[in-house]
């Protein structure tokens, strides 16, 4: 089987684009989404259907603004590019820990990322992120929730 040099550069970009999404989240940088990912993008995160970059990163922030520091591991990524578009799936193990009176808590959760991507502009974007959970440990207090 031949990889062209354009699949290889496409799967670069994507995974720099998996990597910078979990670590905007770890580093609450939320404009960073609007550079690799679309503003219609939609998302199931495991509380129903979300529609739009500004309500996605809304609902991702009203966990992580309330609590301490996160850490979104990604592993075991495979990506398939189909010509401008594109679908991604990858391991996450994300680690979430208390904040101030909530310090000794913490809540870890392991599942899969399952992504579409389109380039656009010379970019690879995300269109829509689907996070299907396996298993966790710890309480969603840690979030206020």
């Amino acid at each position: 089987m031949t990889i062209g040099i354009d699949v290889i550069l496409a799967e670069r970009a994507i995974y720099r684009n998996l990597v910078a999404f979990a670590r905007a989240m770890d580093e609450r940088d939320w404009s960073a989404f609007a550079e690799f990912t679309t503003e219609d993008m939609t998302a199931e995160l495991g509380a129903g259907e979300l529609e739009g970059r500004d309500v996605i990163v809304s609902f991702m922030r009203s966990f992580l603004d309330n609590c301490g520091p996160t850490q979104h591991l990604l592993g075991n990524v495979m990506i398939d590019v189909d010509g401008d578009s594109a679908t991604s799936s990858a391991y996450v193990s994300d680690m979430h820990l208390g904040n101030e009176d909530k310090a000794d808590m913490s809540f870890f959760t392991l599942g899969r990322y399952y992504d579409e991507w389109r380039k656009v502009d010379d970019c690879w974007r995300m269109v829509r992120r689907v996070k299907k959970n396996q298993g966790y440990v710890g309480s969603l207090e840690i979030f206020n929730h």
